[in-house]
C-alpha cells in the first residue's frame, strides 16, 4: 500500500467517494449531500497507489476550520485512513494564518474515534441528513 493523504483539487474524485459513502451506502439525499460549498472548501484526498480510498473537506470560518464529509471506503475502514484524513486535515488548517481550532460534526457513532484524536463534543445532539450527530472541537 502506497497511501498519500493530503490537499487535492480532485473535486471529481471526491465526489464519488461521497456519492458511494453517503449518498448510496447511508441514502443520504444527494440535496443534502450536494450543498453549493465545495467551491469554497479545501478538499483533501486519500489515495492508495493512484486510487482515491476516502477524503475529508474544509471550510474555514474566522478562526474555524470545520471539517466535515469526511468517508472512507467501507473495504479500507479500521486500517487507520480515518485517522490519517484527520491528521492531514489538522495538518493543512495549521498552515491557514489566524485558524486556530477545528470542528466537525461527527456522527453520534463515531464520537469515541474523533475522542481519540482530540476532539471534545459540545451542544445537544441533532439530525443531519437524519443521521444522529453531535459538534466536536479541539484546539490545534
Amino acid at each position: 500500500m502506497t497511501l498519500e493523504v493530503g490537499p487535492t483539487t480532485d473535486l471529481v474524485a471526491c465526489l464519488e467517494l461521497r456519492r458511494v459513502v453517503f449518498m448510496i451506502e447511508q441514502n443520504v439525499s444527494e440535496a443534502d449531500e450536494r450543498d453549493g460549498k465545495d467551491d469554497v472548501a479545501h478538499h483533501i484526498l486519500a489515495q492508495d497507489n493512484g486510487v482515491p480510498l476516502g477524503c475529508a473537506r474544509i471550510l474555514v470560518d474566522g478562526s474555524t476550520g470545520k471539517i466535515g464529509r469526511v468517508c472512507v471506503l467501507k473495504d479500507h475502514r479500521g486500517t487507520g485512513l480515518g485517522q490519517a484524513l484527520i491528521d492531514a486535515c489538522l495538518a493543512h488548517l495549521s498552515t491557514i494564518p489566524n485558524v486556530t481550532r477545528a470542528a466537525l460534526g461527527a456522527q453520534t457513532n463515531a464520537l469515541g474515534f474523533y475522542e481519540k484524536l482530540g476532539f471534545v463534543a459540545f451542544g445537544p445532539e441533532f439530525l443531519d441528513a437524519n443521521i444522529p450527530h453531535r459538534m466536536m472541537e479541539r484546539a490545534l
